[in-house]
Parts: structure tokens; sequence; C-alpha cells
């Protein structure tokens, strides 16, 4: 055979499904659902029961989702299970600030109807997107989802990989896809290595009720100690992620929920009126973590698998929904070619898309994230001025519009 990538090699293998995905967060039943509109049979084995995912109490996680992931989850089926609980956002505004002295009066301004092509994006509520996924994965039968089960070991042998379960069960794949979040166990034992380091800050995420309607406005406020985001949700409410130095964020976790509130009114402001918490308030350690490779043999990693980003630009889900689109372009271009998707060689095609694009995201929201997170005065004067340069040039603006609405770069046909 002329080719060895030819699918035909893989006939005297008996595969259990054609890929196998380990992670059954966010990331892997939209990869399996999107997989099955090409026909692909898939595997989700997810650490969690369904019970632990479907839990419907609001509870304040949601999710910024670019008007191209938006398009994703409307192209696999999604979007109209979800249209009616989530909130657009129409306009983004981004000011330098410190604690009780209010926004600086140097900031960024973003509208929607700059750009043509509808809100920049959508808050989406964890409890509706999880449940709507799930949903999903049991109405289609090119889906198993293995729930509460994790990998314990992975062996490519010829054209396809097994997986053995913590229960002593195998399955073997054409291929495996990582979507097992920043500490991977499909990366280590890949032999995929990360690079990375911590930031000393940590995320305090709630969700406030609030006295005024918020008009669909995402703000974010530069702190000295890390970044403030107010982020619309149906109704007068908004989901905070609020980034702090880990020692005063320890502190501030520790607070009953009216002490933690007067903790958070001089930093967010009275432009909403009164507010109060609602739903269960979270913290998670903020860090940099990137793979060094994206692919391995018969591997790939797909969102904080492969890439772990500091929340200051709200891009974790979306970078991961990018990969995914790419992933799932070049698996069935390659399926309808003939070839054996699950090949190095064609998996080095979705390393070679996404590489830049991930690194350069990375490196931009470290970047801002030092640059914002201090309070040396000559780098304050610096970047409040260039906000509000970058706020008087329509140019420039809309650039950055069109950045955050994921409109810019090599678009996967699932964004379109």
């Amino acid at each position: 055979m002329d080719n060895p990538r030819l699918l035909p090699i893989s006939t005297t293998m008996k595969f259990d499904t054609d890929i196998t995905i380990v992670g059954g967060g966010l990331n892997g039943p939209i990869l399996a659902i999107a997989l099955a509109r090409a026909g692909i049979t898939t595997t989700v084995i997810d650490a969690l029961t369904t019970k632990v995912r479907k839990n419907a109490a609001f509870d304040g996680r949601s999710y910024a989702v670019a008007l191209t992931s938006q398009r994703l989850l409307k192209s696999i089926g999604l979007w109209d299970a979800l249209s009616d609980d989530a909130q657009p956002m129409l306009e983004i505004k981004v000011t330098d600030g410190r604690a009780g002295e209010g926004p600086s009066p140097f900031f960024m301004h973003f509208d929607h109807a700059e750009i043509e092509d509808g809100p920049m994006g959508y808050m989406v509520q964890d409890r509706h997107l999880r449940r709507s996924l799930l949903e999903a994965m049991a109405e289609n039968p090119l889906i198993k989802h293995f729930e509460g089960q994790t990998v314990t070991n992975q062996v490519v042998e010829g054209a396809g990989v097994t997986v053995t379960l913590e229960s002593g069960k195998t399955l073997t794949s054409r291929s495996l896809i990582g979507c097992d979040g920043r500490g991977s166990g499909t990366a280590t034992r890949a032999g995929i290595k990360r690079i990375g380091w911590g930031y000393g800050q940590t995320a305090l995420v709630c969700a406030i009720e609030h006295e005024k309607p918020h008009g669909g406005i995402a703000h974010q406020f530069f702190m000295p100690t890390g970044p403030l985001a107010i982020l619309p949700l149906t109704g007068n409410r908004s989901s905070i992620v609020w980034s702090e130095s880990a020692a005063n964020a320890t502190a501030f976790n520790a607070l009953n929920d009216e002490d933690y509130l007067t903790m958070l009114r001089p930093r967010f402001g009275n432009f909403l009126g009164e507010i109060s918490l609602t739903g269960t308030r979270y913290s998670y350690p903020l860090s940099l973590s990137m793979t060094e490779q994206l692919v391995a043999d018969r591997t790939a990693l797909v969102g904080d698998a492969a890439h772990g980003l500091h929340p200051i630009a709200g891009q974790g889900l979306n970078a991961g929904m990018r990969d995914i689109a790419a992933l799932v372009q070049i698996i069935t271009e390659a399926q309808n070619r003939g070839e054996d998707y699950g090949s190095l060689a064609v998996l080095k095609r979705y390393e070679e898309w996404r590489r830049f694009d991930n690194t350069a995201l990375a490196l931009a929201t470290d970047t801002f994230n030092k640059l914002f997170s201090n309070n040396n005065p000559l780098l304050r004067l610096s970047r409040d001025l260039g906000m509000g340069l970058i706020n008087k040039m329509p140019s420039l603006r809309r650039g950055f519009m069109r950045e955050a609405a994921g409109l810019s770069g090599d678009l996967p046909d699932l964004m379109r």
C-alpha cells in the first residue's frame, strides 16, 4: 500500500470506539457531539458522575462565550437549548482603578454595534451548559458516556491506542483525545511535558444580585492586586471573577458573606446600586500552564489539557472551543480523504493550526496581567494613556472587539 496512513491498515484491529475522549467537563462532551455530526463514534470517560455534573442549583459559575464559540454551539445543535438563559454582552468597559477611589478617567469602551456581527459574546451559566451537554450525549447513539471512571494507563499499539480504566476495563480506539484539564493524565502518560508558572494570585468567583439593571455591559476593572470582572447574567445578576493576591484571597475567602461583601463593595463601586451575594462562592489559584506539544502518537490535547490561561480576558473556554472546531475539521477532512485520522501525521496538522494562536493568547494574557496587576505609577500612567488612545481610534477599537468576539485569525468551519 503506497500510503501508510490510509484507513485499511486498521482493519486488522478491533476498535471499541473510533475515538476515546478523556474528560467529561465541557470540552470533552462538546468534542464528542461535534464528532458525532461526522458519524464518528466516541466514548467519553468522565471521572465524575452525571448526578454530580447535572446539579441544577444556581451557583454563579458562568462562562463568557465568544460569538464564534456561540456559532460552534449552534452548529452542533446545542444553542437552542441555551439561548433563553444566555445573556448577550452588548458592551465591554475596561478601566484602571483602586479600591475606594473609583475608575480612572481613561478607559476603553467597546460597543457591539460597531462590528455589525451581533453581540460580542454571551454569558452562559455553568448549570445550563452542563445539563444541555449531558442531555445531548445521552440522546446520541454514537456517544458512549462512562461516568465515575478514571484512566490508569494508555498504550499505543500499531494503528490504535488502548486505555485501561480503574475498574480494569480496557477500550481500544483509533485515537485518544485528552480533555482532562491542567493536570492532564493523558498528557503525562503520553510523555508530553508542561511549562508554566504561578501568578501569586487567586480568583474569587461568585454571583451577585444588584439593584439596577446591567444593560448587558461587561466591566473589567484593573486593580493593583489583579483584575475584577463584572459579567452580566440574566436578570439583575452578574458573575464576579475577582483576582486578588493569594494572601488577600485566603483572608477574604474565610470571611462570612456580609464581611466578604464589605471587602468587595469598595472595589465594585455603587454603579449598580445595592448588591448581595447569591449562590456559592468559589476560589482557585491562577497560573499559566502550556504543554510543549499538542499531540503525540495517536494522542491530541484540547483546552486546559493543552493550555491553562489567566482569566484576565475570559478566553479559556473559547480557546478550547477553537481547539475543538479545528480538530474536528482536521479529523473529518482526513476521514473524507480515506486517511487514518489517528495517525501522528494527521494530528500534526491540528498542532500546526492551533499552536501559534494558543501561544500568542497565553503570552498576551500573561503580559496583560503583569502590566495591569501592579501599582507602579509609571506603568499606571502608561496603560491609562494607552487605553485612552485606543478608545479614541475606531479602527483599533474594532480590532479589539473582533478579537474579543473570536472573529480574528483562521477560523474553523464550525465557527464561521
